[in-house]
C-alpha cells in the first residue's frame, strides 16, 4: 500500500464510524470495510445483530457521506490509509472484515497494522479474491456508459434499484462507483511475499458469479495463522438474504469459537 501523507484534514468520526452496542464498555472491535461503491450506511444495521459488547467500526471512503467533497480515490492506499489513521486508540482486540473490494482494503489495513507491530486478531474476507490474484470479473467501468455501468451494478446485486433509477441520485453515486471499480479491477498486492500472522476466515456465496470458490479458498495463502472457509447460499451479496446466519459466523469468530471448517 502506498501511503500518501497529503496532510488533508480528516475528521475521524467521518472516516471511521463507531457504533456502540449500548454497554458501558466494549470487548472486541469489528472494523468493516464496504464494497466498491459502498457506503458506511449499508452496514450500520449489523449493529442490531452483534452482541452488545462488540464495538462496530465502519470505514467510510472518500467521495460519499460526510466525505463527499473529498477527491475520489485513485488507489487502494487512498481507501485504506485514512481509515488506518482514524482508528480509535483502544482497538487492541480487533477483527477486520471486508466485503468484496472491501476485503482488499481490509487486507492492506491488516498488513499495515502487522508492520506496526499491532496485528489484528483476525481478518474476515467476504466475496473477494485474495490480493495476489487478478480480478476474475473486472468491470472496466471507464469504458462503460452510465446505463451500461448501472446494468453491471444491478447484475452484481447489493444496490437499491430505486436509487439507480433516480437520475439525481445516480449522478451523485456513479462517480464513486466508477472510481472504486477501477481500483478493484487493477489491484494486485505489490508484495506477493507479504504475509499476515493472524487468523483468516473467507466467506462467500455458493452461487457467486463474481468470485469462484477456487479463488476464495486461496485466502489461506496470505497468513501464517489458522485459516478457514465458509460458504452460505446465495450470490455476491449472499448475506443480505440471511443476515442472521452470516453474523452468527462472524460473532463466533469474535467470541473465539472454532471455525466450522478448519
Amino acid at each position: 500500500m502506498t501511503i500518501r501523507d497529503n496532510h488533508a484534514p480528516l475528521v475521524p468520526d467521518d472516516v471511521v464510524w463507531a457504533v456502540d452496542g449500548g454497554t458501558a464498555g466494549h470487548g472486541s472491535s469489528l472494523l468493516v470495510l464496504p464494497h466498491a461503491g459502498g457506503n458506511a450506511h449499508n452496514y450500520a444495521q449489523w449493529r442490531e445483530l452483534l452482541s452488545d459488547d462488540v464495538r462496530l467500526l465502519i470505514g467510510q471512503y472518500p467521495g460519499r457521506g460526510a466525505r463527499f467533497s473529498e477527491p475520489l480515490p485513485r488507489d487502494i492506499g487512498e481507501l485504506a490509509e485514512p481509515v488506518l489513521r482514524c482508528l480509535p486508540d483502544d482497538t487492541d482486540d480487533l477483527v477486520i472484515l471486508g466485503h468484496s473490494m472491501g476485503s482488499l482494503v481490509a487486507f492492506e489495513i491488516a498488513r499495515a497494522l502487522t508492520g506496526q507491530g499491532r496485528p489484528p486478531r483476525a481478518l474476515i474476507a467476504s466475496s473477494c479474491r485474495p490480493p495476489f490474484l487478478p480480478n476474475p470479473s473486472p468491470v472496466h467501468a471507464e469504458m462503460l456508459t452510465d446505463e451500461e455501468l448501472v446494468a453491471a451494478i444491478e447484475a452484481r446485486g447489493g444496490t437499491d434499484h430505486t436509487i439507480l433509477n433516480e437520475p439525481e441520485l445516480r449522478e451523485i453515486i456513479l462517480p464513486s462507483i466508477r472510481a472504486d471499480f477501477a481500483i478493484d479491477d487493477r489491484y494486485r498486492s505489490p508484495d506477493d511475499t507479504a504475509r499476515l500472522h493472524c487468523q483468516v476466515l473467507a466467506i462467500g456465496g455458493v452461487d457467486d458469479p463474481i468470485v469462484p470458490a477456487e479463488a476464495l479458498v486461496r485466502w489461506s495463502e496470505v497468513t501464517d495463522g489458522p485459516t478457514s472457509t465458509e460458504f452460505l447460499p446465495g450470490g455476491h451479496f449472499y448475506f443480505q438474504q440471511q443476515p442472521h446466519a452470516f453474523i452468527a459466523i462472524v460473532q463466533a469468530l469474535i467470541d473465539g469459537a472454532p471455525a466450522l471448517h478448519e
